[in-house]
């Protein structure tokens, strides 16, 4: 079916400068000379208008996207942090049982051998706990470096984040030392208890100054003791420093997270706006830069429509096998493809209306008839590749066929029914790669009911 509008359309300027003799008509020209002007000029400030927010609504999504990766590491940091105050606590618990372990046996040195094993006992909890702090700090550390870099990732907008990732993650550093030196405490008392322990096993009639020594151990393991407490909440007080920094960036990055969204909300009025200017201008009659590429979009949905009508008519396909919306998901695709009971009668149909539209008008980027809900059945053909395993930046970009595009911009022009739309948007190509689109879109209707739309995008 060939697109032929470009043969039967006239621009309006050239029809508003037409003259004659009469003084008033040639006014009325002037006029409509100017107001064309005026109209065209006002286009190309609205055009503007649209690209820079949309520019601007993309910058803020990938922004927001950061944020919430920020604000995921910050809880999982908060969470290490607070193992990382529990282990502390049992730290300090068990030191203070080794403390009262060490004055029972001081006033009952018959049962010192007792007390002695309870020194021990808890001395290996402590042990544990260090060890147990030493890990986390480790974890701790992991997650800072994961939060930094992605707060490199973000650029300028990330860099408050970085700075403080890099805090906790040379902080952690020094929780870890410490915890080190706890276990290396513990293990010199380990060899003073083991002296303790056998002086306490010499006979009495031996003893001589046996007495003297064990009480010169006992101060050494309970000196040793002390030393372990001081350096745990030497240890604690620096984690409750990060854990109060974590806790204020977390609420920073969650006051950014809704102050993007308020900008993006706003941007989305801004860029409604602007969308409408266009559209209306075009409703005028005023030739613009965008009016081929509307007529393009209208034609071509009434042929995919004629054909759709054809196939029913013909009995290749029912109402209901047309309409259906029980998208089937096939199996290992990334990003996911669909299957419907239509695919076959669009990848014989549509083909033949969308590639002649590629070439009919520069710049065209595709032309693709989509249901009423995005889904895309059948893409121009260089976009209809099949999927390569693994490679999800590829199949991005060139596998867009049998997917549901159901974003802001897809969903509109699915399912507009107005004689046309405009939309000023970024194309995401896969990888990071975006390019910046104009769409103009028209229904299809099918025996009266709404199918979907002729998305027709082109760079400009």
């Amino acid at each position: 079916m060939p697109l032929s509008f470009l043969k039967k359309k006239e621009p309006v300027a050239e029809r508003a400068l037409v003259t004659t003799p009469i003084q008033t008509e040639a006014g009325a020209a002037g006029v409509s000379r100017d107001t064309t002007q005026l109209a065209e000029r006002l286009q190309r400030d609205t055009a503007g208008l649209g690209l820079e927010a949309a520019q601007l609504r993309g910058t803020l999504e990938d922004t927001t996207a950061v944020a919430g990766r920020q604000q995921d590491a910050l809880a999982s940091l908060v969470k290490q942090l607070q193992d990382i105050r529990t282990a502390q606590n049992l730290i300090h618990q068990v030191t203070a049982e080794s403390q009262t372990s060490v004055g029972h046996a001081r006033q009952a040195v018959e049962s010192v051998g007792q007390e002695v094993a309870g020194v021990v006992d808890t001395l290996r909890d402590v042990a544990k706990a260090a060890q147990q702090i030493t890990q986390i700090a480790l974890q701790t550390r992991l997650v800072a470096f994961n939060a930094s870099v992605e707060a490199k990732r973000a650029g300028e907008a990330g860099r408050g984040f970085s700075v403080v990732a890099d805090a906790v993650k040379d902080l952690s550093t020094q929780v870890e030392s410490t915890s080190k030196a706890i276990m290396s405490t513990v293990a010199s008392l380990d060899q003073r208890i083991q002296s303790l322990a056998h002086d306490i096993r010499w006979d009495p009639a031996a003893q001589g100054g046996a007495q003297g020594r064990f009480q010169s151990a006992l101060s050494a393991v309970e000196q040793g003791v002390s030393r372990i407490g001081d350096a745990a909440s030497q240890s604690m007080n620096v984690s409750g420093g990060i854990h109060e920094q974590a806790a204020t960036m977390a609420s920073e990055v969650t006051r950014t997270r809704d102050a993007l969204s308020q900008a993006m909300r706003r941007s989305e009025v801004v860029l409604g706006v602007s969308e409408t200017l266009m559209e209306v201008i075009a409703s005028c009659g005023v030739q613009t830069a965008d009016s081929p590429y509307i007529a393009l979009a209208q034609e071509a949905a009434a042929q995919i429509a004629a054909a759709l009508e054809q196939a029913l008519a013909g009995g290749q396909i029912t109402l209901a096998d047309l309409f259906d919306d029980r998208y089937q998901p096939i199996a290992g695709s990334n990003p996911q493809q669909f299957l419907t009971r239509f695919n076959g009668i669009t990848d014989r149909a549509f083909p033949a209306i969308q590639e002649p539209a590629l070439k009919a008008l520069p710049n065209v980027v595709f032309c693709i008839g989509v249901d009423r809900n995005g889904y895309i059945p059948t893409h121009n053909r260089q976009y209809c590749q099949p999927q390569r395993q693994g490679d999800v930046v590829w199949n991005t970009a060139n596998s867009r066929w049998r997917r549901i595009f159901n974003d802001r911009t897809g969903l509109a022009s699915a399912r507009n029914e107005r004689p046309f739309l405009l939309q000023t948007y970024r194309r995401d190509m896969g990888g990071g790669n975006f390019v910046m689109l104009k769409e103009a879109s028209a229904p299809i209707t099918v025996k009266g009911r709404h199918w979907g739309g002729l998305r027709l995008a082109y760079r400009f």
